[in-house]
C-alpha cells in the first residue's frame, strides 16, 4: 500500500520502500508463525511444537545417558552414530512434513490470500519461493537442530569429536544433512500441495507418498531388486542421505553414493517442477 486513511484525509507513505525483498520477507516470517501456531489459541501450536518437542526426545535421552552414568558404563552403551540419529526420529519428520506445506500453501489458495499476496510486487514464482523457504526452514528445525544440539551437548561434556577440526567437520555433516533433508522432504510436499487447496488432502497425499514409496521400495528389495531403488523411497533415502554424507556405511552400505544423489536431486526437481506447473497455470482472483 502506498497510502493509509486517517480520519478525514490521507498521508502518503514515508516509509522505506522495500519491494520485492520486503515482500518475500514477509511472507517468510508470517508464514513460519502461521505454522508454529504463533498469535493463535492454544489448539493451533500442540501439533507443531509436538512434532518438534518429539524430535528433540531421543537428543535429550542420549545426552543424559552420557551425563548419569559414570564414564565406564557410558562407553559400554551404544549410542547411535550422528547419522543414525534420524531413524530416531522418523515419525517426526514425516508428520511435520505432512503438516507444513499444506498449512502454508493451501490455505492460501482456499481464503483468498493468494490473489491479495500476488496484488503485491509479489509474482508467482517469489511467493513461492518465500513459502518454500519457510518451509524447508520450519523441517530444518526437525532435521537440523536436534542433531545439532546432541552434538553441542555432548562437546560439553567432553564427549563429542576430537579437535577443533572433528567438531568442525561433525557440525558441517550434521548441518548439511538436515538441510539436504528439508530440500527434499519439503520439495515434495510442496508439490503435492500445490496440487489441491484442501490441507486434508494435501496433508494425506504426502503421507501416502512417503509411506507407500517406502512400502513399495521395501518389498521390491525383498524381492532382489537393486538397492540403489533407495532412491525412490522418501522414507528410507533420507536417512541414506545423512548416512553417506556422515561418511557412515552401516543400514545402506550397499546404496551407491550416485543413488543416493540422484534420488535427492530427482525428488526435489519433481516437486519443484510441479509446484511451478501448477501455480503458472492457476486462476487467480486480485
Amino acid at each position: 500500500m502506498t497510502a493509509r486513511i486517517l480520519d478525514r484525509g490521507y498521508r502518503g507513505y514515508r516509509g522505506d520502500r522495500t519491494g520485492v525483498r520486503g515482500a518475500m520477507r514477509a511472507v517468510f516470517v508470517n508464514s513460519v508463525q502461521r505454522a508454529l501456531g504463533m498469535r493463535r489459541s492454544a489448539g493451533w501450536k500442540v501439533l507443531p511444537i509436538g512434532a518438534v518437542a518429539i524430535a528433540y526426545v531421543p537428543a535429550i535421552v542420549y545426552v543424559g545417558i552420557v551425563s548419569v552414568l559414570p564414564d565406564a558404563d557410558a562407553a559400554r552403551i551404544e549410542l547411535p552414530t550422528y547419522g543414525q540419529y534420524y531413524f530416531a526420529i522418523q515419525s517426526a519428520l514425516v508428520l511435520f512434513t505432512a503438516f507444513v506445506a499444506p498449512e502454508l500453501l493451501c490455505t492460501d489458495r482456499r481464503t483468498g490470500m493468494l490473489g491479495l499476496y500476488l496484488s503485491s510486487p509479489l509474482d508467482r514464482g517469489t511467493y513461492l519461493l518465500a513459502k518454500a523457504g519457510a518451509t524447508m526452514f520450519l523441517l530444518a528445525l526437525v532435521s537440523v537442530g536436534p542433531p545439532v544440539f546432541m552434538l553441542l551437548a555432548f562437546i560439553l561434556q567432553s564427549n563429542g569429536p576430537d579437535g577443533p577440526g572433528g567438531v568442525a567437520l561433525t557440525l558441517a555433516r550434521s548441518a548439511g544433512a538436515g538441510i539436504s533433508i528439508a530440500v527434499v522432504l519439503g520439495s515434495v510436499s510442496i508439490g503435492i500441495s500445490s496440487l489441491t487447496d484442501r490441507k486434508a488432502f494435501a496433508t494425506v497425499g504426502t503421507a501416502v507418498a512417503v509411506l507407500g514409496s517406502f512400502v513399495t521400495i521395501t518389498a521390491m528389495r525383498q524381492l532382489r531388486f537393486p538397492d540403489a531403488l533407495v532412491a525412490l523411497d522418501l522414507l528410507d533415502l533420507p536417512l541414506a542421505m545423512a548416512e553417506k554424507i556422515h561418511g557412515e556405511s552401516r543400514s545402506f552400505a550397499s546404496v551407491p553414493v550416485w543413488a543416493v544423489v540422484a534420488g535427492a536431486a530427482g525428488w526435489t526437481l519433481a516437486g519443484a517442477v510441479v509446484a511451478r506447473s501448477r501455480y503458472r497455470s492457476l486462476q487467480v482472483t486480485r
